[in-house]
């Protein structure tokens, strides 16, 4: 297996997009730390699919998982700490977490601007700043960060999400310039509309707008985004500083 004793933190890893790579890095044989806001159901449902899909395996995959919100520091700080205590180490971090707040930017709420900014950027740069240090020091790690077509393309209504996910995209690339020489990798996804709570909890008339125009006419499954997480996460030794598009070939 690719991920055999490996282990990943994974934010917003209980549902979704996140979910979807703790399952399919768990089916490569990592350990996976599910990092999750509010939700306990979801997070122990999430738990419990791996541990069935891994049952009986002569090398079982170790589970965690650490409520907290990592767009607080310290919170994000206790995170890679338990981690680093339950697993002995850390190989790969996937900043997933990530919300909405659509709005236009005359009618936007301070408050709107605040809270995706600090879960979507600021959780991405927590993370990222309590670990890499570690990974320096084990001379290799893999950082993943998630952002979004509208980080490149801009999108009505979403001046605070495409902010944030633009400046995933820039922190990834300097990131990356940085860590190299450590045996480290930088990289990011950029989905479009994917089909998860989160994007079907918008409006939906926009949401069908963007699949009448995808030439795909079709939403990303999320099992489509972590195989490109697996790819970077393994075989993407030479591969760094890149914005990996998902989209099914839209511009808009």
């Amino acid at each position: 297996m690719k991920l055999q004793g490996k282990t990943a933190i994974i934010t917003g890893g209980s549902r979704g997009i996140g979910k979807a790579i703790a399952l399919e890095f768990a089916k490569q044989g990592c350990n996976v730390m599910i990092n999750y806001a509010r939700n306990d159901d979801a997070a122990r449902a999430c738990e419990e699919e791996i541990k069935n899909l891994c049952s009986g395996r002569a090398h079982p995959v170790k589970t965690y998982l650490a409520k907290a919100d990592v767009s607080k520091y310290e919170e994000a700080k206790e995170v890679v700490s338990q981690a680093i205590s339950f697993f002995g180490r850390v190989d790969i971090l996937v900043n997933n977490a990530g919300v909405v707040s659509p709005a236009l930017l005359a009618k936007m709420e301070v408050s709107q601007w605040h809270k995706v900014i600090d879960i979507d950027l600021h959780g991405t740069f927590n993370m990222t700043h309590n670990l890499i240090n570690h990974m320096i020091e084990n001379k290799g790690g893999r950082v993943i960060n998630i952002s979004s077509l509208y980080g490149q393309t801009g999108a009505f209504g979403q001046c605070n999400y495409a902010a944030a996910k633009w400046g995933v995209v820039g922190f990834t690339k300097s990131l990356a310039l940085e860590v190299a020489k450590h045996g480290i990798t930088v990289n990011s996804i950029a989905p479009g509309a994917v089909d998860t709570d989160m994007v079907r909890s918008g409006n939906e008339k926009f949401l069908q707008m963007y699949i009448d125009s995808n030439p795909m006419k079709r939403l990303a499954d999320p099992a489509e985004i972590a195989k490109i997480a697996l790819f970077l996460a393994t075989d993407a030794t030479y591969t760094t500083g890149e914005v990996i598009s998902a989209n099914g070939g839209s511009r808009t």
